[in-house]
């Protein structure tokens, strides 16, 4: 246990993942993005504990001390929604409240739409809700950026980005956290060639809400695990665009936040599906855009993050 943070492993639908845990009460699970880990979430575990919850943030599949499948296939929001059930079963819980961030909020949009009997409500962090298209992923972002760089295309490769993210952790870690923080330049417009890491300048000084012993912290776990797992997640984009077929234009209807910063990249390429979200998450409770912050939300802005997640809390049925 570390400053109240309780850890432990296991089972759930066929992997080993790893938890960190405080408080008791309803569960709130806290599911990550990339290439993070259940760390992200450590300003809200001993907030949400305090508020009489029992907070749960698994390093998620490919992450951290959770398993890391070798085949690619294995990394669709099926098997991610599937990895959620499976804790809430490990813990015996019956329902819970999930939260999701970055890559963890399409696992928490998908679990609130896939089984609303177990997740009985659902919070966004950074990516907004989107029904599934009519159009395959990799063939839209193709159509969409042209000759411009685009990261998730990028990413695809097997062994492209492993390389390079991998040549220095630390680095890419300073780069990535601080470049799409509010307080860094963001992604700039590259040429469709060029590589992740260009347009992100590792800085001169780490922003305010971002440590040496933070970044310690992502470095040690990502020198061990290296990026291959999180990498993954996006190699499934179209795999799970065919999966989730029958669910084409389904709304989620539990009862939802969504936040972010107005400075995230992703919200400023997603701004019509985030207008979007009041028709297609009809429980939508509020939406909460964070002046000046940037993509890391619940790490640059853990107060307000907290205020409005526990007022969402608070406003639900007690279980």
């Amino acid at each position: 246990m570390a400053n109240g943070v309780a850890f432990r492993t296991v089972q759930a639908n066929g992997i080993r993942v790893h938890l960190a845990e405080q408080g008791a009460g309803p569960v709130v699970l806290l599911c990550h993005g990339f290439p993070e880990s259940w760390y992200s979430w450590r300003h809200q575990l001993p907030a949400l504990a305090a508020a009489g919850y029992h907070a749960v943030a698994p390093d998620m599949r490919g992450y951290g001390s959770t398993d890391r499948p070798d085949a690619i296939d294995q990394y669709t929001q099926l098997h991610h929604v599937g990895d959620m059930l499976g804790v809430l079963d490990a813990l015996g819980a019956d329902r819970a409240v999930i939260v999701g961030h970055d890559w963890g909020a399409p696992v928490a949009w998908n679990a609130a739409l896939l089984r609303p009997d177990r997740f009985r409500a659902v919070v966004g962090l950074s990516v907004p809700y989107t029904p599934r298209g009519g159009t395959r992923p990799t063939e839209a972002l193709a159509r969409a950026y042209g000759d411009t760089f685009m990261y998730m295309l990028y990413f695809q490769t097997p062994g492209v980005a492993e390389a390079e993210l991998e040549r220095d952790v630390r680095s890419t870690v300073r780069r990535v956290l601080a470049g799409i923080s509010g307080e860094g330049g963001g992604m700039p417009v590259l040429p469709k060639r060029a590589t992740f890491l260009e347009g992100l300048p590792d800085p001169a000084q780490l922003p305010a809400w971002l440590t040496d012993a933070d970044v310690d912290f992502y470095t040690r776990e990502f020198e061990r695990t290296g990026f291959r797992g999180g990498l993954n997640w996006y190699r499934n984009l179209d795999r799970t665009w065919e999966l989730m077929s029958p669910w084409r234009g389904a709304p989620v209807t539990v009862p939802a936040l969504f936040m972010a910063g107005d400075r995230d990249p992703v919200i400023v390429r997603s701004r019509a599906a985030v207008d979007a979200l009041a028709q297609n998450v009809p429980g939508l409770r509020e939406r909460v855009l964070l002046a000046g912050a940037g993509h890391w939300t619940q790490q640059e802005r853990p107060a307000e993050v907290n205020d409005a997640l526990i007022k969402f809390l608070s406003a639900l049925p007690r279980p």
